[in-house]
């Protein structure tokens, strides 16, 4: 059974930065493309970012376009969301899973392969 267990979210006041990482058990993410989504209470689910699996396509949503870097490290069995000048706005769960990752968009995150997930909060 796939566990997935993300890692890294905290208080931070706005401009500051964070770095997100995800890692699984089970089979690798290097398998899959790999997405990182959010969602804040009362809000609809957004894809933010994803790589595919070979790690030379990613995509970003306009809300954090030039502001968070998607990467991954397949000998880690490891992806990661540096976020960078972080916004209220940006104050949500954000969780990591397998999506379709093309350059103009992304997939749902797959149920089977997802986390939990990890908080991020940003004071003004």
């Amino acid at each position: 059974q796939v566990q997935v267990l993300e890692s890294g979210g905290g208080l931070v006041q706005a401009v500051g930065c964070l770095r997100l990482s995800c890692t699984a058990s089970g089979p690798p993410l290097a398998n899959y493309d790999m997405g990182w989504f959010r969602q804040a209470p009362g809000k609809e689910r957004e894809g933010v970012s994803c790589i595919n699996w070979r790690g030379d396509t990613t995509y970003y949503a306009d809300s954090v376009k030039g502001r968070f870097t998607i990467s991954r490290d397949d000998a880690k069995n490891t992806l990661y969301l540096q976020m960078y000048s972080l916004k209220p706005e940006d104050t949500a769960m954000y969780y990591c899973a397998a999506a379709v990752c093309q350059s103009t968009n992304m997939g749902t995150p797959w149920d089977r392969y997802r986390g939990q997930g990890t908080q991020v909060t940003v004071s003004s």
